[in-house]
């Protein structure tokens, strides 16, 4: 039986990263011993930790992100990329051709587009995996040679040709789609009795200064009053300054900590969420059906968080309110609404229409097809 020789990449973020693990754990369940994985990462980024630490092998190129400062380091590494760049796609022409590849994979980060590029360029197969509602600059000039484009949300053919467009939503790790059954247990893990509504604040594993700056005004003036209990990760960025300001502050009703090792818990218990809507949180919450609060980062390439969070929002699918006033108006908006139950329902019922519980296993369908 043949053997299948498949490059996935990307990185930089989670959000990059576990989606193309997602696809690799699919392909080894399809496919065992018969196929072989390769990711291709950016040196010095989280990917070239997270991957091995999963089992997988894993090279890296010297491909950096533009920084967006005019200060002279900041000039200077901005001059140097397209040297970087050029380096980085002829070294993954010689990876893609010593590993002989069937195909190749871009989840996107860093080092998936040089990576991309040069399997066009030596004529291997080639699928993007798109996870945002908005596609960035690079993937729509690269889905001009790419033989599929995988998306999570509907109305992409005004990026992409649509006859290579496969609805597959954005590949997930962990179970996300029965998490009711596990309240029980999950109440016990944080420690909390289920006699109130449970608010679920999550900005990521690095956090989000804007997120911990509501909880921190909430539990300062006394917003949540005891009426609630909140599950609060914080990120470890911001997890020290965190313990420091809890260190002054009653820690009834909270549950916080740098990383939410339990994410099935805590979708299980909680009534509502406020969160980001990076692409594969969004994909989280559909699964869950949780009435959900997006507060978009201002800070991502494109607005694309923006435009993830309205595309759910134009369904009646979710709330969404701006960075600039989520300090001072979310904990209101979220109390409000959990007084609100029909509101909740709907919303919960309108995110759950939303999702894709087999997603690695479409992409991987693709994969298969175009070998």
């Amino acid at each position: 039986m043949k053997k299948y020789r498949v490059i996935l990449s990307g990185g930089g973020t989670g959000g990059h990263i576990y989606p193309a693990v997602s696809v690799a754990e699919s392909l080894k369940k399809r496919l065992g011993e018969s196929v072989e994985i390769l990711f291709v990462g950016a040196e010095g980024k989280m990917e070239m930790d997270r991957i091995p630490a999963l089992g997988y092998k894993i090279v890296g190129l010297s491909i950096l992100g533009m920084k967006r400062s005019f200060s002279p380091r900041a000039i200077v590494h901005n001059l140097s990329l397209p040297f970087k760049l050029y380096r980085s796609v002829k070294m993954a022409k010689d990876i893609i051709k010593e590993f002989r590849a069937d195909i190749v994979v871009g989840f996107g980060g860093y080092a998936s587009a040089p990576v991309l590029f040069a399997a066009q360029s030596l004529g291997v197969p080639t699928i993007i995996q798109e996870q945002n509602s908005y596609a960035g600059v690079t993937n729509k000039l690269l889905s001009r040679r790419a033989n599929a484009i995988c998306v999570a949300y509907e109305n992409m053919d005004k990026f992409f040709d649509p006859s290579r467009i496969v609805m597959t939503g954005n590949p997930l790790r962990g179970n996300f789609s029965d998490v009711i059954s596990l309240r029980s247990d999950a109440l016990s893990y944080f420690g909390f009795s289920g006699d109130k509504p449970i608010i679920l604040i999550v900005g990521g594993s690095l956090g989000t200064r804007t997120l911990n700056n509501v909880m921190k005004r909430a539990i300062s003036d006394l917003s949540l009053n005891g009426g609630v209990d909140v599950i609060w990760q914080t990120g470890k960025y911001y997890y020290s300054d965190i313990v420091d300001f809890m260190s002054n502050h009653s820690t009834d009703g909270v549950w916080y900590n740098s990383f939410i090792d339990r994410m099935d818990y805590a979708y299980a218990v909680s009534d509502l969420v406020i969160a980001r809507s990076g692409a594969c949180t969004v994909s989280e919450l559909c699964l869950v059906g949780k009435p959900t609060l997006f507060v978009p980062s201002p800070n991502v390439a494109e607005d694309h968080q923006t435009k993830n969070a309205r595309a759910l929002v134009d369904r009646g699918a979710a709330e969404m309110i701006e960075d600039s006033r989520a300090e001072s108006e979310a904990i209101a908006i979220a109390l409000q609404l959990l007084k609100n139950r029909d509101r909740c329902a709907e919303l919960s019922s309108n995110i759950s229409k939303l999702a894709i519980d087999d997603s690695a296993d479409r992409v991987v369908a693709k994969i298969l097809k175009i070998i």
